[in-house]
This record gives C-alpha cells, sequence and structure tokens, in this order.
C-alpha cells in the first residue's frame, strides 16, 4: 500500500496518552496510517484507516528524507486488509525529520529492525 502524504506527525512522548510513543499521517486521499506503543508494551499496533488496526511484534522500518517503508509478517497482514508492507511518500521538513528519527527509534526498540538514512 502506499500513501502520499505532505508530513509525518509524531510524538515520542505523548503525556495525554501514557506516554505512548506515535507517528501517523494523512494520505492525499483521506487514508490514515499510525503507529503506536506504549513505554511498557513489546508490541507496536498499526492502524489503517479508521477501522483496520493490528498488534503486530515484529516489523522493519525504514526512513530516509522522502519515504517511510513499514513491513511486517504475512500473517499479520492478513489483519490489515493483506498488506505486507506501507510505503509512506513523504514532505516532511527536514529540520523535522530528526524527531521521525527519534520517535521510529522508540517505536521499534526491541520490536523489529529500524534502519534510518536520517540522523
Amino acid at each position: 500500500m502506499q500513501i502520499k502524504t505532505a508530513a509525518l506527525i509524531v510524538n515520542a512522548c505523548d503525556d495525554e496518552y501514557d506516554n505512548m510513543a506515535l507517528l501517523c499521517c494523512h494520505g492525499e486521499g483521506g487514508d490514515l496510517f499510525s503507529l503506536t506503543r506504549f513505554p511498557d508494551e513489546n508490541e507496536v499496533e498499526i492502524t489503517v484507516g479508521d477501522d483496520t488496526s493490528h498488534t503486530v511484534s515484529s516489523l522493519k522500518v525504514t526512513l530516509d528524507a522522502q519515504r517511510l517503508l513499514v513491513q511486517i509478517d504475512p500473517a499479520d497482514a492478513a489483519q490489515l486488509k493483506g498488506h505486507e508492507q506501507f510505503e509512506i511518500i513523504h514532505s516532511t521538513d527536514a529540520d523535522e525529520l530528526a524527531e521521525v528519527h527519534r520517535t521510529l527509534h522508540i517505536i521499534t526498540t526491541n520490536v523489529g529492525e529500524y534502519v534510518s538514512s536520517v540522523d
């Protein structure tokens, strides 16, 4: 699945939601995608659209200046409309990418693999 968005929205520690780490975006066509993780859990919740979500214990996330790629196991994909990967093409400002990087590091620690060309 591919989503084009103006920007990735992140919060590394949302104190209103029990310090949950969050990455989300809204696609040009209205698509919603999010990754969330609570600090005391070793799972990541993936939400696609308004009504489809699934918790995974393994994923691979790759970030660069204009693309975010999230890959999951085929068994998990069955719960997310069959999508094994989510490619988000974004135009996030360069000065905001460090916070995106930090948030994704928190979300993937001990849950998956994280590869980034952003510092």
